[in-house]
């Protein structure tokens, strides 16, 4: 992708592409947002930019200010194998990158460019730095190696060290407002919500609406896993050296953890919004303020049932599930804990 095509993030775009044209591009940025996808691309994109060899605009001071998506840099960065674009991701069961990560990251990026202009690291899920891992990376921040760029990525900018925020220049990416839904997600909305307004209330019928929110979750890491494979370096180059792929399976692993945990606790959040339409209702608050008109009817037959402290409470609810489920509790056992705590 080339920088034209971020439909929607046009001021953090244009404010990378005035930095570049101007010669100002900071040596560490953290980018911030809902989306890690988005944000991985556009990182994926500003470090093309700096390495395109046929770039389609530059400014008077030579630096390109987009890239061709087509040379050989581009496609070598895009398909992530540039040996002067780095990556770090959380890796292990844990999902956490680790002191080693970083120190290794350090040291590519310390080197000069084997075959480009820039060298590149980003560091997927910032967050997910351990406090060893953000320490040893301070002194990188502070003083960073000539024509080299740190891209730091975040979802939970709220968990990063503020020792580590303060060395680099912050770019957060618009979300769209109120709900964003796709039409499977509203299918699937609609069919837990039918449920959950009906009159009869039982444990077994909440037991129901927990393995609906379930499955889905389930369908969801399937298809993220089939995802993160095709696009894995693993489908590509089936004939590597054993440590190669065993690092790639790592990487691959932790990629799928971490993406299945971004769409779950995107699933939560449409939840939340829910919850909060709900509430609204039991206030009286009227339709414009409705994030999901589209399973109004439900809404209102909870609503109007439920006590406004009640709805409430819901939202509450599923703040403290989302906060339960950053650490590395037992999925199954935080997700019937909390949503059978849920008054419906």
């Amino acid at each position: 992708m080339s920088f034209g095509q971020f439909s929607g993030q046009e001021p953090v775009v244009g404010l990378l592409q005035k930095s570049l044209a101007n010669g100002r591009l900071g040596h560490a940025y953290v980018f911030s947002g809902d989306d890690l996808g988005q944000m991985e691309q556009l990182a994926r994109t500003l470090a093309k930019t700096l390495n395109c060899l046929n770039p389609p605009h530059r400014a008077p001071n030579g630096q390109a200010v987009d890239c061709c998506d087509q040379c050989l840099n581009c496609r070598r960065i895009e398909n992530g194998n540039h040996p002067d674009v780095q990556w770090a991701r959380p890796e292990s069961k844990t999902r956490i990158i680790t002191i080693d990560q970083i120190r290794d990251l350090i040291q590519i990026i310390s080197l000069k460019p084997t075959e480009a202009e820039y060298k590149v690291a980003i560091i997927l899920a910032a967050d997910r730095m351990n406090v060893q891992a953000a320490n040893a990376f301070l002194k990188t921040l502070e003083e960073p190696p000539s024509r080299s760029v740190i891209i730091l990525l975040t979802t939970a900018i709220d968990q990063v060290l503020e020792t580590i925020l303060s060395r680099c220049l912050r770019l957060h990416f618009a979300g769209e407002p109120g709900a964003k839904i796709t039409t499977d997600e509203l299918t699937w909305l609609q069919g837990l919500a039918g449920a959950a307004s009906e009159p009869k209330k039982s444990l077994l019928g909440r037991y129901r609406l927990l393995s609906q929110i379930t499955t889905r979750l389930g369908a969801l890491k399937e298809e993220t896993a089939k995802q993160l494979e095709a696009a894995s370096p693993l489908s590509r180059y089936p004939d590597a050296e054993k440590d190669t792929r065993e690092k790639w399976e790592d990487e691959l692993n932790a990629a799928i953890e971490a993406e299945y945990r971004r769409k779950r606790s995107e699933l939560l959040l449409l939840l939340q919004w829910w919850m909060r339409d709900i509430w609204l209702s039991t206030l009286k608050m009227g339709e414009a303020m409705i994030a999901l008109p589209q399973i109004k009817s439900a809404t209102e037959k909870l609503a109007a049932h439920l006590a406004a402290e009640d709805a409430s409470e819901n939202l509450r609810t599923l703040e403290r599930l989302q906060r339960l489920l950053r650490t590395n509790v037992q999925e199954t056992l935080a997700l019937e804990i909390g949503l059978l705590k849920l008054r419906l």
